[in-house]
């Protein structure tokens, strides 16, 4: 256990099946008269925004909107956005979406409160006091990003992925309506099923883990174990739904105090060069690294082994550790999420380039395994 830990809260976390069609009421009571809606071209398609608009009649004036955030938001998208967030005088920000409205509502009320480009906040603790006031409702169950202190941004021009982490970057309330997840396609659900899944383990083998982050890791695991397919298969089914995007938010708790490791550093060393979805690459990773990591931490893995399912039956803890590993990656394969790089275009001579990219992203440095470039390039080898 740590000798010392800090362990952040964030914001509050309202859960309710049908939550959205109340947020008008909820933002009045905070004293919110102004709105300003973050959001992307698939939550307005399929009317997600519909009962969050109806709830804001009569209430809270909505005062500007960005509804085209692509799927990887870029520095670009977020810098021009910032400029019609300012023009808009809102009392508060709504991010509604997945990771990626989310992230780009955090660098786009970062900029609008104290100005400059997102590569000036890039790092830890760098952003300087608190940020205009912001509300984050997830349609999706994996990022946790309406309860981190982070944002991860691609730079386009550098073909990377700037990482911001600070206190301040916390989501000042998250809305969890498992309704506004109903609507999302199988093949996402595996994909932020998945990320959350990576979240969770990560953050308990992470050198800074403890006791807070462990039990809200192991819980989730557990919860993604044993709802994930059925939420992938049967979208309808609202219990499968709401335990995922309970799971996702207290693993987004966990990992946003103890951080994440070698899954994450690889996924966004590819995210920043390869337009992929974040959370098929950290699938396709998970079992590797865990394999990887597993010599270093072998005690974890085997709670996280129980936790996926796997039975000890009084068996060494390298048979069950293998059984954990194989849990992760049948229920990747049984969501129909790829297993192999070569499946996701990437070339292998592109292998080594991503494995330095990989070696100075801010993830590899919580890793429980001290990572060597011939070591990455190896698991890189392995995966593709």
């Amino acid at each position: 256990m740590q000798e010392y830990f800090e362990f952040g809260l964030g914001g509050r976390v309202l859960y309710k099946n049908g939550l959205a069609r109340e947020l008008g009421q909820v933002l009045a009571e905070m004293g919110v008269g102004r709105a300003f809606i973050v959001t992307d071209k698939g939550v307005q398609s399929v009317g997600l925004l519909t009962p969050i608009l109806e709830s804001m009649a009569g209430s809270v004036e909505l005062v500007g909107m960005i509804d085209d955030i692509p799927a990887n938001s870029s520095v670009r998208v977020v810098e021009a956005a910032t400029a019609t967030l300012l023009a808009a005088e809102a009392d508060v920000i709504i991010a509604v979406g997945g990771g990626s409205p989310m992230d780009s509502a955090k660098g786009m009320r970062l900029l609008a409160t104290h100005g400059g480009r997102i590569a000036d906040y890039e790092g830890y603790n760098v952003i300087p006091g608190r940020l205009l006031p912001m509300v984050a409702i997830p349609t999706t169950a994996g990022t946790g990003s309406e309860v981190t202190s982070i944002a991860v941004i691609l730079d386009e021009e550098e073909g990377r992925k700037i990482a911001l982490v600070s206190r301040y970057l916390y989501p000042d309330l998250a809305i969890l309506d498992p309704e506004l997840t109903l609507t999302l396609p199988p093949r996402l659900t595996a994909a932020t099923g998945m990320d959350a899944l990576a979240h969770a383990i990560e953050t308990f083998v992470s050198t800074e883990n403890n006791p807070f982050s462990d039990s809200l890791a192991l819980a989730a695991i557990d919860m993604i174990a044993t709802h994930l397919r059925d939420a992938v298969q049967t979208g309808s089914d609202l219990e499968a739904r709401s335990r995922m995007l309970m799971a996702s938010t207290m693993a987004g708790i966990a990992f946003s105090n103890s951080l994440l490791g070698v899954v994450h550093a690889l996924a966004h060393a590819i995210g920043g060069k390869y337009q992929i979805h974040h959370g098929t690459l950290n699938a396709l990773i998970l079992p590797h690294a865990m394999l990887y990591n597993s010599v270093v931490a072998p005690e974890r893995y085997v709670r996280i082994a129980w936790a996926m399912g796997v039975n000890a039956g009084g068996r060494s803890d390298s048979e069950v550790i293998v059984d954990g590993i194989n849990a992760v990656r049948t229920l990747v394969a049984d969501c129909g999420l790829p297993l192999r790089l070569r499946d996701l275009d990437i070339p292998e001579a592109a292998l080594p380039e991503l494995t330095a990219l990989s070696l100075v992203e801010p993830a590899i440095f919580n890793n429980p395994r001290v990572a060597t470039e011939e070591e990455l390039l190896e698991l890189l080898r392995a995966i593709w």
